[in-house]
């Protein structure tokens, strides 16, 4: 196909009628690309996949289930002849030739009248790659195009976009793998960018030279930077007509104090967006290989802030009632207060054997596990040292990931 010339164009398919003849595996994956494109498609097959199934039981599909006529073809723009018999696609292909209608063949590209390049969509941008009978090459050149707009290699600084205006950023548990692709590219984008300690580190060092870096680095017990400074911060860079990216680790809104932020720029008449990131409470024990529900053992998960000790009279949570849970309790930032927590659950009820996983620095290059039940935390956390950051994870869940431990 090397000497067969093309002409590359973008369709333009909402709300015009696409066809689709044969409910396979093709047709599996050519379907949600039309349908995200706004295409009103119709398959045409006897049968279909069950995840075809799905779309049409959801209501994103027209389904004929039958074979194909010729007549299917009126009033439509686009064909894809996607069945697993070459003489159906040949009398696909024939209809939409004879009515002047674009036609991918599945089977037989030579034949075809289009090709369905490899696609996606970054920075603004839709990436289409055509390549010759070798359609892992196409993908593999679309996704290091991809990968350059979103890191910003390709999309030169002075090309970024320059809406002013904040964007919350969450980082995800720490490994910088583990950032959504908008939080990525909301960074890349950024004229400030004003970052926790937590946030995963990596990343900063990918920000072009011109960006400015505010570090608001909150140490345990340490200097910190006060709430109403980086809401200050956050808010002055933005009027003075620059893309800021507050930038934390975890989720802004769980235990972030994000919503301070949205609040502050919402005062002061700045636009302020949100992209939520993995959350740790979450994502840490999941990557430990915990799970913080399991079928017949946990039907709830309760995610608490252990920051003040059970007893103080700024503590919003009821330690008796979290006592009387039978899910998995997952307390962060709860190292400190720890051994005073598992006393009290203790003393509410809870059994002293019920298993306890510390993780500490989830997800990065030094995590480890530390097992014990409430009964020997106190114990283990000295006796292996350990220092925040970590999460703590209480329940049986536990005794499901590690049976051998707690048998």
């Amino acid at each position: 196909m090397d000497d067969i010339a093309t002409y590359p164009a973008g369709l333009r398919l909402t709300g015009r009628r696409v066809v689709v003849t044969g409910g396979g595996h093709v047709a599996q994956r050519r379907i949600p690309q039309l349908i995200a494109a706004g295409a009103d498609v119709h398959v045409v097959s006897p049968t279909v996949s069950p995840a075809i199934e799905g779309l049409v039981g959801a209501g994103e599909v027209t389904w004929h289930e039958r074979g194909f006529e010729d007549g299917d073809l009126d009033d439509t723009w686009y064909v894809v002849a996607a069945t697993d018999v070459t003489e159906v696609n040949q009398r696909v292909s024939a209809a939409a030739e004879s009515r002047r209608i674009f036609c991918v063949r599945a089977d037989d590209a030579q034949e075809a009248t289009a090709w369905t390049p490899a696609v996606g969509r970054a920075a603004g941008f839709t990436i289409a790659v055509l390549g010759s009978r070798e359609p892992r090459r196409s993908a593999a050149v679309r996704d290091e195009i991809l990968t350059g707009l979103r890191d910003g290699t390709i999309l030169a600084h002075d090309q970024r976009r320059h809406t002013a205006g904040v964007t919350l950023v969450g980082g995800g548990p720490g490994d910088p793998d583990l950032i959504s692709v908008a939080g990525r590219k909301a960074l890349m984008e950024a004229d400030v960018v004003v970052a926790d300690r937590l946030a995963p580190r990596e990343l900063l060092g990918e920000l072009p030279s011109d960006v400015e870096l505010i570090d608001v680095a909150k140490l345990p017990r340490g200097r910190s930077a006060m709430q109403e400074e980086i809401n200050r911060v956050i808010v002055e860079r933005a009027l003075e007509g620059k893309r800021v990216v507050r930038f934390k680790g975890g989720d802004n809104f769980v235990f972030g104090r994000g919503y301070e932020e949205v609040l502050a720029c919402r005062e002061a008449g700045v636009p302020v967006t949100v992209i939520p990131g993995l959350t740790s409470p979450v994502a840490v024990p999941a990557v430990a290989g915990i799970p913080v529900t399991h079928r017949g053992v946990a039907h709830e998960f309760t995610v608490i802030s252990g920051h003040l000790p059970p007893g103080h009279e700024e503590s919003l949570t009821n330690w008796d009632a979290v006592a009387a849970l039978r899910g998995t309790l997952v307390l962060m930032m709860a190292v400190h207060n720890a051994p005073v927590i598992a006393a009290t659950l203790v003393v509410g009820g809870r059994s002293a054997d019920t298993p306890v996983a510390v993780l500490c620095d989830g997800t990065m290059p030094g995590e480890r596990t530390v097992l014990a039940t409430l009964g020997t935390l106190e114990a283990e956390l000295a006796a292996q040292q350990v220092l925040p950051p970590a999460i703590i994870v209480v329940g049986e869940v536990v005794r499901v990931a590690h049976p051998e431990h707690f048998a």
